[in-house]
Order: C-alpha cells, then sequence, then structure tokens
C-alpha cells in the first residue's frame, strides 16, 4: 500500500493524511504514517465482544487493566481493539525476530494466520427468537414484490428519451433555484432537532430538546397539537407510512426517540403515548417506520439498534456491531435493508431477510448523523460530523461520490421522495442538506451539483425534510425555530 492509497482507505487526501500527523512530511517518515493508518484500518476491521464482562475477560487476559477511571463501556471496548492491534504486532515482530525472512508471502501468511486466528476467537451470534424468524419472513415476501415493482419501472423509464429526461429534470430543478423563506415560527424553549412532514404533506412535526413533539399546520405554520411523553432530548420522529393517507387517527401514526431512553408511539388522538417501547440503556437517537408500517428501527447511544414489532409492542432484534454510540437509521424503500450510522464514523447496511451485514460504509472521518436511502434502492446517502455527504452504491459496495456539502457538521440528509414512490422520473432527483454552518442546501442527485443554498440566520440547522410534494422545505434551528422554504 502507498501513501495514496492509505490517504483513500482513510477518506482523507494525501495532504490531509500528512497535515493529520503529528511527524514532518518526508520520506523517511512515509513508512511510520503508512504503519498508522495500517493499525487504524486492522483496529476497524477487528470484531470485539460486545458484553462489557467479555471486554473485561479479554483485557485480563492481553494484561491490560478491566477498567480505568470513570471510563464508559464503549471506551473499554475501544481500548481493547487497541490492545488487540499491539498484540498482533508483538506476535508478528517476535517471528521476524526468530529469523524468518520478512519477505511479502512471509508477512502474508502471518497476516492470513492471524486473520483466521482472529475469526475462530472473535466470531459470534445470538439465536433468535421465533419472533424474529416470521418477521423476516414477511419482510421477505413484503421486500421481493416492492423490488419487482420498482425494478419494472426503472426498466420502462430508462427507454425514455434525452428529450424527456431533461424537460423532467428542468421542470424539478427550475422552481428550487428560486426557493427562498416562506416564514419562521418559534415552535419551544429549546433548540428544534428534528422536523418531518407528514406522509400527506398538510402536516409537519417538530421535535425539540426539551422532549417535546408537535404538530403544525402546512403551510399555514399555525400550532395544531402538543404531545407528552418524554421528558429529555427528543432526537427522533417518524410518521406511519400510511398516516395521514387511511390510517385510523386512533392508531399509531408517529414515533419519536428521546434521551430519556424511551421510543414511544402516538395516535392523533391523544396527546399521551399509546405504548412505550422501553429497553435501550442510553439516549434514543434517531427512529425509522418500516415501510410496511408493521416495524419501527430505533439508534441508541447504548451502541445497538432495535427492531420492534408495531402491533405486539415487543423487541425483535437488538443489533450490535457499531464500536460507539449509534446515532442514525433508515430503512430502504423496498423495506429488504436497513442502515445504521454511528459516532465511530462507521455505517452498516443490514439484510433484515437474513440479518447479515450487506455493507460496511467505510470512509468518513468523523461521526454520521444521518442517512437515507435514494428512492432508486440501491443508493444511499450519510451525512457527516466531517463537513460531507458520502453517497454510496450497493452495486458497486463503494463510495461513488462525496459532496463537500457545508463548512461545519452535516445534521441531516433528506431525498426528495415524493408521495408515489414509483414515479421514479421526478422522485429522488434532488436531496436536501442541514448544517452546523446556518445554511440548508439543495442539491442535484444525478451529477451532485449544488442548486440552492439557504440561509437560516438563526444558528445550527439541526435537521431538514422535503414535502412530498416538493413544493416545501423544513428546516429546524438552534433558535427555537422552525422555518418553511418555497418559490414565490
Amino acid at each position: 500500500m502507498d501513501l495514496d492509497d492509505a490517504a483513500q482507505e482513510d477518506g482523507l487526501t494525501v495532504d490531509e493524511l500528512v497535515a493529520s500527523s503529528s511527524l514532518p512530511s518526508s520520506s523517511a517518515n512515509t513508512a511510520a504514517l503508512l504503519e498508522t493508518f495500517e493499525n487504524r484500518k486492522l483496529s476497524r476491521s477487528l470484531a470485539v465482544p460486545t458484553n462489557d464482562s467479555d471486554v473485561r475477560l479479554r483485557l485480563r487476559h492481553l494484561g491490560e487493566p478491566t477498567t480505568c477511571f470513570a471510563e464508559a463501556k464503549v471506551d473499554r471496548r475501544e481500548r481493547l481493539r487497541e490492545a488487540l492491534v499491539k498484540e498482533r504486532q508483538k506476535r508478528l515482530e517476535l517471528r521476524l525476530a526468530k529469523g524468518e525472512e520478512d519477505d511479502e508471502g512471509q508477512e502474508e501468511d502471518v497476516r492470513s494466520e492471524s486473520e483466521e486466528e482472529g475469526e475462530q476467537e472473535e466470531e459470534f451470534f445470538t439465536e433468535g427468537t421465533a419472533d424474529l424468524l416470521a418477521a423476516r419472513r414477511d419482510i421477505a415476501w413484503y421486500s421481493l414484490a416492492r423490488a419487482k415493482a420498482r425494478i419494472g419501472i426503472q426498466r420502462h423509464e430508462a427507454k425514455a428519451s434525452l428529450s424527456t429526461i431533461v424537460g423532467s429534470r428542468r421542470a424539478v430543478f427550475d422552481p428550487l433555484r428560486r426557493f427562498t423563506s416562506l416564514g419562521s415560527q418559534p415552535a419551544d424553549e429549546r433548540p428544534i432537532s428534528v422536523v418531518r412532514f407528514s406522509p400527506d404533506g398538510q402536516q409537519l412535526a417538530t421535535g425539540s430538546w426539551s422532549g417535546a413533539l408537535k404538530l403544525w399546520n402546512v403551510p399555514s405554520a399555525s400550532h395544531r397539537k402538543d404531545f407528552r411523553g418524554h421528558t429529555d432530548k427528543l432526537g427522533g420522529v417518524a410518521w406511519h407510512p400510511r398516516s395521514t393517507l387511511g390510517q385510523s387517527s386512533s392508531a399509531v401514526n408517529l414515533v419519536s426517540g428521546a434521551a430519556d431512553n424511551k421510543v414511544c408511539l402516538w395516535s392523533l388522538e391523544k396527546d399521551t403515548p399509546l405504548h412505550i417501547l422501553e429497553g435501550h440503556a442510553a439516549r434514543v437517537a434517531r427512529v425509522a417506520f418500516h415501510p410496511s408500517g408493521n416495524y419501527v428501527a430505533s439508534a441508541s447511544f447504548d451502541g445497538t439498534w432495535r427492531l420492534w414489532d408495531l402491533e405486539k409492542h415487543k423487541e425483535l432484534l437488538l443489533q450490535e456491531g457499531h464500536a460507539k454510540e449509534v446515532y442514525a437509521v433508515e430503512f430502504q424503500g423496498d423495506g429488504a435493508l436497513c442502515a445504521s450510522g454511528g459516532l465511530d464514523a462507521i455505517g452498516r447496511l443490514w439484510d433484515l431477510r437474513t440479518g447479515r451485514t450487506s455493507m460496511v460504509l467505510d470512509g468518513h472521518a468523523k461521526e454520521i448523523l444521518s442517512i437515507d436511502f435514494h428512492p432508486n434502492g440501491y443508493q444511499v446517502a450519510t451525512a457527516s460530523g466531517d463537513d460531507t455527504v458520502r453517497i454510496w452504491d450497493l452495486r458497486t459496495l463503494s463510495s461513488i461520490y462525496t459532496i463537500p456539502a457545508h463548512q461545519s457538521s452535516v445534521a441531516d440528509v433528506r431525498f426528495f421522495k415524493g408521495r408515489d414512490r414509483l414515479k421514479l422520473s421526478t422522485s429522488g432527483m434532488y436531496l436536501a442538506t442541514a448544517g452546523y454552518d446556518g445554511l440548508l442546501k439543495i442539491w442535484s442527485a444525478d451529477d451532485w451539483q449544488l442548486l440552492r443554498s439557504l440561509s437560516g440566520d438563526n444558528g445550527k440547522v439541526m435537521s431538514c425534510d422535503v414535502h412530498p410534494d416538493g413544493q416545501f422545505l423544513a428546516s429546524g434551528d438552534w433558535g427555537r425555530t422552525f422555518k418553511l422554504w418555497g418559490a414565490l
């Protein structure tokens, strides 16, 4: 691996790679730089135990302290990772010291032996329940039918003429370039952390750090309803896919998650939760509804994301796999995949039908704060604290584009999906991003170029969403307000 490869592997330019090191930029230190990034790569690839007692036991076997002062469980797992990397380095140095040749083949043998040994020691699984098996089968049948319909539409639209495509693109993009602020509404006593339009586009749900969940009319921005249930920072809100489109107002229409470790299910008739899903051991960040409306996912600072059965109000799956807190979670439009993003700067795509990891999204330099799937079903966007949005392609299992989106953390990313998910000629043609630099931006989803930059003038923009018809954008601000944007 040369210096360019090391930089690409870690999601940096060569200049950034050198600048991030305390060593001077010289050929004498190239080997040290490469070793640093090889160790980082190896550390990310290791699967360490998630049970804290197992982590302590492994540390004891390695001769490390089982705990340090004020050390959290997540920090202890990171320390174990570093100890495992050091142990493997010592093992390799010992072999070389015994006189074995330091050639490429010998090093590969040592690495292969080490990887094989690591797999035997670290690979583990937890047997699922009968309810989880039934859910996986249900999701498989549901997603196969959705995927078949989507692919059929895509094949049909692939035959469209260039003039038709250009005309459709112009019809969508021209109004976006005229977007401006339609009004700002004070919404709470603390920052507005999340905004989400209802499926019919006539209501907007806002959540704040006070724990308040509120509904507002669109486009008047008049107050509609307050919900009381959370007592700490509300980080995630999602609408049931059929809410306001035929779903009974007395049934579950909304889900929310907050720092009180609770996931609350809400109807549109009561101001208190219909049900509270408990199980997370730390703050709940983002939440999401499965496209079928039968399941809910929640991401948490306890290092897991969980899948819940909406009808039985019970936990179906506790999914580990991140080295640090899990912040973002989202379902693919077909319903086959779930994406999770953590403060470990890693995203993962999970196949809900098998439980396996389909793809690891490794490239961001800092935490992943938001994830959204393109309606085409094979692209996903991740927003990060490294000020960028990365576009990933499931077909090539790689990052295909990096958008230098903001000058500070990108807090939210949302594709325009449209009311009709299968109307792909317009659905998915652009995405919106919210940044801590105080800007809301709109980007084309074919060449990833900036279409419009909107200034909130009220501090950090913490969340954004796109109206189902594309008529409006909504943003939630650090300044305790939400804003509606549209073309005059």
